[in-house]
């Protein structure tokens, strides 16, 4: 079913949306996430329906634990919405709350992370031995089934728009689904953007296609990595990543961040990008530092010659105009991770470049999609968030999906 042609008049709507906004003292310091579902709360709301609002807060380990409770944001998100929400404190007992909401009125769920049932994690089994954890896991298995049977029971139709949440196999993402048929069940419009942009990346691509992947770490890309080979035209290695490539192929890298278990798993990569045609771009010059701090004193070098106590901090200038030429080229591009440690601005500049090259390839009818919290910070950071066809808030769900998982939160709608 498409939210834009269902009519929820009358209908109690549960809607699983991610509000994980950082607080500060109770305060919420960054409230993307609660503007990026008004659309679909206002839709429900706008139709006269009768809106149930779910969603978890932070990594709570008891219930309650009251600096996780989303009661701190009902007020914001009433703002926001334009109608005055009712909070109820157990999301298991929330019954009379609901049957007491009238068409356009709206609810919130107490935090859902405060129950066990919801991750479907035992909690506090260090002691068990193995066969009492594995009872103790079956036991879970089966609460978490009848917590997803009492959200389900609160509602007639069942909306997800919490894409961040998708990778995850919860009773608010996944398990809820089942008790509502094709008709009743639906992404709501961000979930449905989400989801789009990966299709148009992923399965659908206008060559050339470019990935650019960066980070500090190959390890925590190689699945990433060898998923997209299989899809890609180009792919830019940078970050931190990039010094592990460089000593595997017998370069020097002074102090720079390397995994030196990986050296040959860089080989390899190196490898399969050449057997299956994909052009791998990474960089020829580097910004270095003779220390990890923003008044360091820096200098550029070729890559591979970075001298002793010296510490690749950012892709030099030359590298910068090797991957503009080959974005701005491209029809499709994604973006996860960046050329550096952007968060000093003195060696945020690689980041910058690569994401103007993005602007600029967008500009000329490229595909973006930009995912990950550290592109999605360069982008904000440098204001170019509504220059690119797509800025992902879904974080692992996006990077999952990229590996070629299979997220759950999506199975459950389109099944």
């Amino acid at each position: 079913m498409n939210i834009k042609n269902y009519n929820f008049k009358g209908q109690r709507a549960f809607v699983r949306v991610d509000f994980n906004v950082p607080l500060e003292n109770g305060k919420i310091t960054d409230d993307t996430r609660i503007r990026g579902a008004m659309p679909t709360l206002k839709k429900i709301i706008g139709d006269g329906g009768r809106l149930i609002i779910a969603s978890h807060l932070g990594r709570p380990e008891k219930n309650p634990d009251l600096k996780y409770s989303l009661r701190q944001i009902v007020d914001t998100v009433s703002e926001y919405l334009g109608v005055k929400i009712a909070f109820a404190p157990d999301c298991g007992k929330a019954r009379s709350q609901v049957d007491a909401l009238g068409d356009g009125e709206a609810l919130m769920l107490e935090n859902l992370r405060f129950y066990a049932e919801e991750e479907g994690k035992p909690r506090n089994t260090e002691n068990l031995d193995e066969t009492q954890k594995a009872e103790a896991k079956k036991t879970m298995k089966e609460a978490q089934k009848q917590f997803a049977a009492t959200l389900a029971s609160y509602a007639d139709c069942y909306v997800n728009d919490a894409f961040g949440t998708a990778h995850r196999a919860h009773a608010s993402t996944a398990l809820i689904a089942d008790f509502f048929d094709k008709y009743h069940k639906m992404y709501g419009f961000l979930m449905e953007k989400e989801v789009n942009a990966v299709k148009n990346v992923m399965h659908d691509p206008k060559r050339p296609f470019t990935a650019i992947m960066g980070g500090s770490k190959v390890s925590s890309k190689i699945d990433i990595i060898r998923n997209l080979m299989n899809k890609v035209d180009n792919l830019i290695i940078t970050g931190g990543m990039t010094y592990t490539f460089t000593k595997a192929l017998g370069g020097k890298i002074g102090n720079s961040i390397c995994e030196d278990d990986k050296l040959s798993l860089a080989l390899e990569l190196i490898s399969e990008a050449k057997a299956k045609g994909v052009k791998l771009v990474m960089a020829v010059d580097a910004k270095i530092a003779d220390k990890f701090a923003n008044d360091a004193n820096t200098q550029f070098v070729d890559d591979g010659k970075i001298p002793d106590g010296w510490i690749g901090m950012d892709i030099g200038p030359k590298t910068e105009q090797l991957f503009a030429d080959v974005i701005e080229s491209s029809k499709t591009i994604l973006w996860n991770g960046p050329a550096g440690v952007f968060e000093m601005d003195n060696f945020s500049h690689g980041s910058f470049a690569i994401a103007q090259a993005i602007v600029n390839g967008t500009k000329k009818g490229a595909y973006s999609l930009v995912g990950g919290g550290d592109s999605v910070a360069c982008v904000n950071k440098f204001g170019f968030a509504d220059s690119v066809s797509y800025v992902s808030t879904g974080g692992g769900a996006l990077l999952e999906a990229i590996e070629g998982k299979v997220l759950p939160g999506i199975a459950a709608i389109e099944k």
